[in-house]
């Protein structure tokens, strides 16, 4: 008798549920009729194609790197340079990254670069190099301009356990510098030039006698040096005309550079944490200032002399 009561109420309660289910969805489509809409509507008016489009992008008719044109009326070029501003332009956030980086550390590259007789087009390799930071590469290439251990010591860079001035921007920029010249040299071609930093010398010079061609946009390359010079040309071409390609920023948005003072030192150094603190700043910030110090100390048993960078007061708040 309980059992029966019991699936009684059950079926009840579900006659119940049932009715007033019925009677939402008809009230439901009253409305939805009532105002013109439908299910789909309403989705489609929440999807992400509503507030955002990917457009195509016009590729510019006059491109140069170095001074040197781009042939884009040839078919096959003016795809792999569209390919490149899609890429780099739809990949925002990298993007607006590199424009805020620049703004910090182009100031310390451009000078350099002027120094050295290097067209400053060439700024944009160090930015598709590293994007700007200290990074270090799978095959342990390292810094701005990604410099191998034996080609920095090559070209007279202090590498040990110490020190590494592949990770100075200022010494590592004068390094890339004489390479570039040396390989526009060889070549006769700045874009050549850019193209063998990626490939090397030997790479690019074998390709050409291989290929009988004289020019970078008549070779065909593997991957990633096919790329090479099209993604400078990308970078260059946005972070020029940021507002053409849909970036907006304020100047107080981007990275501000830092004043610095430069600290000469020809002693060891036992402890670089007490170091920092004797100028008002952490050991954090004096190695953001100054990553090619790769120790806590500096044993210096030589007494050469090095500089040490250090931020002026007022760059970052005062220690307790």
């Amino acid at each position: 008798m309980n059992l029966l009561k019991s699936a009684l109420i059950f079926v009840g309660i579900l006659t119940i549920l049932g009715v007033s289910i019925n009677a939402y969805v008809q009230d439901g489509e009253l409305n939805s009729s009532e105002s013109g809409s439908t299910l789909a509507d309403t989705i489609k008016d929440r999807s992400v194609a509503t507030n955002y489009r990917i457009k195509a992008l016009p590729v510019p008719t006059n491109l140069d790197f170095a001074g040197e044109p781009v042939p884009l009326e040839d078919p096959d070029v003016y795809e792999r340079m569209d390919r490149e501003l899609l890429v780099n332009t739809y990949w925002q956030s990298n993007a607006l990254l590199l424009i805020k980086r620049a703004n910090k550390f182009f100031p310390i590259i451009e000078p350099v670069l002027e120094e050295e007789g290097i067209p400053e087009d060439f700024k944009y390799l160090a930015v598709i190099e590293s994007g700007l930071t200290q990074a270090v590469s799978p095959a342990k290439a390292v810094g701005f301009w990604q410099i191998l251990e034996g080609t920095g010591k090559e070209y007279g860079l202090e590498i040990n356990s110490n020190v590494d001035e592949r990770y100075n921007i200022e010494k590592s920029t004068r390094v890339a510098a004489d390479y570039l010249k040396k390989a526009k040299a060889r070549f006769g071609s700045w874009t050549l030039a850019a193209a063998s930093y990626n490939a090397g010398q030997y790479g690019v010079d074998k390709q050409l006698d291989r290929q009988k061609v004289d020019e970078y946009y008549e070779l065909l390359l593997g991957e990633e040096t096919g790329r090479y010079v099209f993604r400078i040309l990308a970078l260059k071409e946005i972070m020029n005309n940021p507002e053409k390609y849909g970036f907006d920023y304020q100047e107080e948005d981007l990275y501000a550079p830092i004043q610095l003072n430069k600290v000469k030192v020809d002693t060891a150094v036992a402890n670089f944490p007490n170091f920092a603190r004797e100028f008002g700043i952490n050991y954090k910030t004096l190695k953001i200032h100054n990553p090619w110090l790769r120790d806590d100390h500096l044993n210096n048993s030589s007494r050469k002399t090095y500089f040490i960078e250090i931020p002026e007061n007022g760059q970052y708040p005062k220690l307790d």
